[in-house]
């Protein structure tokens, strides 16, 4: 018998799609601006490199746990960056990125064929992967009345949004936590950009008390140092809440194997505690998002939501893909919308999103190209 192959199972990688349009900016005579991907550019801040300098002699294998003070670290970072409270050693565990976090969590769960995994209507593609890989089915909504009776086994938030940088209130926040309790669902926030907002009240995580009433229970929260500490090449994220959920990945994560090495340990301490340097990353992307917002309000854009995260969420009331090719034409690569909906769906059909993560010269580049 012939097994289907995982792969035949899973979307299309949506970047595969985007290489025409890609080609195209390329041949600009003053080369792309990739404003595609929100990937750091700017240098990872010294005191982390020499953290990992410092920590390179590690020939013994971690433990999947993590050590005690990196724990301590994501503990001490969320007490005092967001009013995080009643979190122990046992409520956190370091991994190898989000992604891979968010695509493996729904199965390493125990999530699986006949379970319902719900997620925003415009998400990051990850979400719908990892429920396909554990043959869940996933529904993407942001009306929970719109699921009628059926109570779903996981439901994802994303606050900050990616793509479309909205920022959830706490009312609201407060609500889904009221309701995936009432129906035994569990509840897990992807808060990697919790840190980048720019408009409004900052992005609150659901661990805070305000929004969970003091209790982590049937709660997970997912955070990265990607973005906020340039650290997308060091790996470096944790997830935090309720112990018995963390128990139960630490649990199926130590017969994988899965473990982050000693040196970005070390790393990832020293970025949490180095508040300074990412207040000054914060505002590179402000100025970077300031420039590229009036330069694409002035070529005819309306940027909806864009609060928070490192993105502008652009239309000109077309296609996505018409924008795309607009763009590409001027040397600038952006995602369409359609990206971070389900195939079929009409959601981000007419919007484009454009990444403020780019070096100056480059963002500068793309303000002149838009003139």
């Amino acid at each position: 018998m012939t097994r289907p192959k995982v792969s035949q199972r899973l979307p299309d990688f949506p970047w595969d799609h985007l290489a025409e349009a890609a080609d195209r900016a390329r041949a600009h005579a003053d080369g792309v601006v990739d404003l595609s991907v929100g990937t750091p550019v700017d240098p990872t801040p010294a005191v982390i490199q020499e953290a990992l300098r410092a920590a390179a002699d590690s020939p013994r294998y971690p433990t999947t746990i993590g050590r005690p003070e990196t724990r301590q670290a994501a503990i001490d970072w969320l007490g005092r960056r967001h009013g995080v409270r009643g979190l122990g050693l046992d409520g956190v565990l370091p991994v190898i990125g989000s992604k891979e976090l968010i695509a493996s969590l729904p199965g390493h769960l125990g999530i699986g064929p006949g379970d319902l995994v719900v997620h925003p209507a415009l998400a990051y593609p990850t979400y719908e992967v990892g429920t396909t890989l554990c043959g869940a089915r996933s529904f993407a909504t942001d009306s929970l009345t719109s699921l009628g009776p059926e109570v779903p086994a996981l439901l994802w938030l994303n606050s900050p949004s990616n793509p479309t940088g909205r920022v959830l209130p706490v009312s609201h926040l407060r609500k889904v936590v009221d309701w995936c309790r009432e129906r035994g669902t569990l509840l897990v926030s992807d808060e990697c950009y919790l840190e980048l907002t720019w408009e409004g009240e900052p992005a609150v995580s659901v661990l805070h008390p305000d929004v969970c009433g003091g209790s982590h229970e049937g709660i997970l929260a997912v955070h990265s140092l990607s973005k906020r500490s340039n650290l997308a090449g060091y790996r470096c994220a944790f997830v935090a809440g309720d112990p018995a959920l963390v128990g139960e990945l630490l649990a199926v994560r130590k017969n994988l194997g899965l473990q982050m090495p000693a040196p970005q340990q070390a790393a990832m301490i020293a970025a949490l505690g180095a508040d300074g340097d990412a207040a000054e990353q914060h505002a590179r992307y402000a100025s970077r998002r300031a420039r590229l917002r009036s330069a694409l309000a002035a070529a005819g854009f309306r940027i909806d939501h864009s609060e928070g995260s490192l993105y502008l969420w652009a239309t000109r009331d077309e296609d996505c893909w018409t924008t795309v090719s607009w763009l590409a034409d001027r040397g600038i690569l952006v995602a369409p919308g359609t990206f971070y909906a389900p195939v079929g769906s009409a959601a981000g059909a007419r919007h484009v999103r454009v990444a403020f993560t780019a070096s100056d010269e480059r963002v500068d580049a793309a303000v002149a190209r838009l003139a």
